[in-house]
C-alpha cells in the first residue's frame, strides 16, 4: 500500500512534476555523468543550486541538513555528512560527533520553529529497513503532533501537509541562524 499526499493548491506544479520539484530535478538532470550512480543527497550537493533552491538549511564541516522532499509532517529534516556512506561504522571520529551534534541542534530547532508535542529521530540502515536511499546514510528529524497521522491517512491513503517545504525551509534556515548566534 502506497500512501499518497495531498498538497494545498498552490502546489500544483508539484503534483503535476509526478512527486519531484522540476527544479531540482532539471538542476540534477544537467548534472556530471560521474554522478549518475551518486545518491540524490550527494548530486543536490554537485547541482549548482544556492541553498535555498535545494532546501538546505544548514552546512556545517562535515554534515549539512536538509528539508526531506517527501516529508512525514512539515519541518521534516535530514541530516547527514556531506560524504556519501551507507552505515553508521563507516563515519570517522569527526563525521560522527558532528552528525550527533547537528542532529541534537536540528531537535532544538524545530523544537522552537514548530512546537511540536514530540518528535521522531531515526535511521533506516539498509534497503530492507526502509532506507529509501541507503548508500547515503542519513537521519530523520520529525517534528510530532497528537493527531498528525488524522482521519486522511486511514480513509484516503493521502497525507495533507499545511506548509510548502520552501517556505518550511526559510522558517527552519532563520530558526538555525537564530540558534547558533553567540
Amino acid at each position: 500500500m502506497t500512501l499518497d499526499r495531498l498538497w494545498n493548491g498552490w502546489r500544483a506544479a508539484y503534483v503535476a512534476g509526478h512527486g519531484v520539484d522540476r527544479t531540482l530535478a532539471d538542476a540534477l538532470d544537467a548534472g556530471d555523468a560521474d554522478l549518475a550512480a551518486a545518491s540524490v543527497f550527494t548530486r543536490i550537493l554537485h547541482s549548482g543550486m544556492s541553498d535555498e533552491e535545494a532546501n538546505i538549511v544548514h552546512r556545517g564541516e562535515h554534515c549539512f541538513v536538509i528539508m526531506n522532499a517527501f516529508p512525514y509532517t512539515s519541518g521534516h529534516l535530514l541530516v547527514l555528512p556531506y560524504r556519501e556512506v551507507p552505515d553508521l561504522e563507516d563515519l570517522d571520529g569527526a563525521e560522527s560527533a558532528e552528525l550527533w551534534a547537528t542532529v541534537t541542534d536540528a531537535v532544538r530547532v524545530l523544537k522552537a520553529t514548530y512546537r511540536p508535542e514530540g518528535l521522531n529521530v531515526g535511521i533506516n540502515l539498509g534497503q530492507p529497513a526502509g532506507g529509501s536511499v541507503s548508500q547515503h546514510l542519513h537521519v530523520h528529524v520529525v517534528p510530532r503532533w497528537s493527531g498528525d497521522a488524522n482521519f486522511m491517512s486511514a480513509v484516503a491513503d493521502t497525507r495533507t501537509l499545511p506548509e510548502a517545504i520552501g517556505h518550511s525551509a526559510a522558517r527552519v534556515r532563520d530558526a538555525w541562524i537564530a540558534f547558533k548566534k553567540p
